[in-house]
């Protein structure tokens, strides 16, 4: 009888290595936020993330969080003051795309708030919400 396939465990964390996460199996989606918030939080032109269910997640080391919206912390390293992830008042983790240990695991298949998204910026391949994204 075949082994049963094991489930895929993804890491990363902070700059400094003191807050991490292991993200098991699928994510739900992955997308790019060009909101103010999401613009400002990271000094770039957008956010890029993927989505996990918080059960599909686990964290270890000291975080501090800052919230927008009630809705949602960002959750940072005391530390080296990385973002890694967002929690979701409901039950979903955005963690960003740089703070995975290996670079190419995800590809965005949509972005949000693309009325504020940069001219220079083209993604003709990306589903466009000019605001909030719907969830799947």
């Amino acid at each position: 009888m075949p082994d049963a396939p094991q489930t895929r465990t993804r890491t990363g964390g902070c700059a400094c290595g003191q807050l991490t996460f292991q993200a098991r199996g699928e994510p739900k989606r992955v997308g790019l936020c060009h909101c103010m918030t999401c613009r400002k939080i990271s000094g770039s032109a957008f956010n890029a993330f993927v989505i996990f269910a918080t059960d599909q997640v686990t964290i270890s080391g000291d975080m501090k969080g800052w919230s927008a919206t009630p809705e949602s912390e960002r959750c940072y390293c005391p530390v080296c003051g990385s973002q890694v992830f967002d929690r979701d008042a409901a039950d979903e983790i955005e963690i960003k795309l740089g703070a995975f240990d290996e670079p190419n695991l995800f590809a965005p298949t949509y972005e949000a708030w693309t009325k504020r998204r940069e001219s220079w910026l083209h993604t003709p391949d990306l589903t466009a919400y000019p605001e909030n994204a719907r969830k799947d």
